[in-house]
């Protein structure tokens, strides 16, 4: 653009067309360091290559339109206007496919499964295979907690509809049920730019296994022990760019990190409970801009 000062859009979802509310403070912040900012609904019309750039935020619906937010994706490459985080690391990160590539390279893991095209006995049979009689099942495309359920063997018939539900959706991840995410939470580290900027721990409702907030999940601001911070950054190391933003959740075993889930699409980064971070991001947007440039 023409302009003295960058445009961006923070790309959001129908149902939060004005961001998350995590992510507001994101516009003033952008402002002080001379950008132009505006929340901008992904799937509406618009004339994207009018941006300097688009970061990628509350696109909370992508798991339910995931080919057309690909698609959508795949248009801003074509136009070669700066994405991040970049297509290639969503399109990746987007299929829980991923969490055996992590795997593949060393990262400890939850252990997972993907049964593809499968039925209630295929899901039946892998957890035989592991020993499993708790397991967590959900779509291998899936966000929010999404079709995702708590489940022990043998099944009854409202466990079997749940687990036909997820199965019709696509591919389906199983897992053995991680009990310290019950008994302790779920660590999550954001990282900007490669670097730590805080921790938090993600504690779910009581009678309830799913630590997101829209379930009644609680969110702390941490200091987490030992070099669970340090293991946690090893699932960026081993990616092929670095991420703009990113977070890793997972769970400690002793004194192992044990990866959940790595966050490069849409997640809360849970900037609210550390001082500075939203300034944090929009500098390393400043810093992105100025070399796209």
């Amino acid at each position: 653009m023409s302009t003295n000062r960058p445009h961006v859009a923070l790309a959001t979802y129908e149902n939060a067309p004005r961001l998350s509310p995590d992510d507001r403070g994101l516009i003033p912040a952008l402002d002080r360091a001379g950008i132009d900012a505006v929340a901008t609904v992904w799937s509406r019309d618009r004339e994207w290559d009018l941006f300097d750039a688009v970061v990628i935020r509350s696109c909370w619906d992508y798991h339910r339109r995931a080919g057309e937010f690909l698609s959508w994706l795949d248009r801003l490459a074509a136009d070669r206007i700066p994405t991040w985080n970049s297509p290639q690391l969503i399109r990746w990160n987007a299929d829980k496919r991923y969490l055996l590539d992590l795997e593949r390279t060393g990262i400890a893991t939850i252990p997972t499964v993907i049964v593809s095209r499968g039925t209630v006995g295929d899901i039946v049979a892998a957890c035989a295979t592991h020993g499993w009689t708790r397991f967590v099942v959900k779509p291998a495309i899936s966000a929010s907690g999404y079709e995702t359920h708590a489940l022990a063997v043998p099944l009854d018939a409202a466990a079997s509809a749940h687990v036909s539900r997820a199965l019709a959706v696509g591919d389906v991840l199983v897992q053995p049920f991680v009990e310290e995410v019950e008994r302790h939470g779920e660590y999550s580290f954001t990282f900007i730019d490669g670097a730590l900027s805080h921790a938090t721990v993600k504690r779910a409702a009581p009678g309830e296994f799913r630590v997101q907030t829209e379930y009644g999940g609680s969110v702390t601001a941490v200091e987490p022990p030992g070099d669970l911070a340090a293991q946690a950054a090893s699932a960026l190391a081993v990616l092929p760019e670095t991420p703009l933003y990113a977070r890793v959740d997972g769970i400690a075993r002793g004194d192992a990190f044990l990866l959940t889930e790595l966050e490069l699409i849409e997640p809360n980064l849970f900037l609210e409970y550390a001082p500075g971070a939203t300034d944090r991001l929009a500098g390393a947007i400043a810093r992105r801009l100025a070399s796209a440039r």
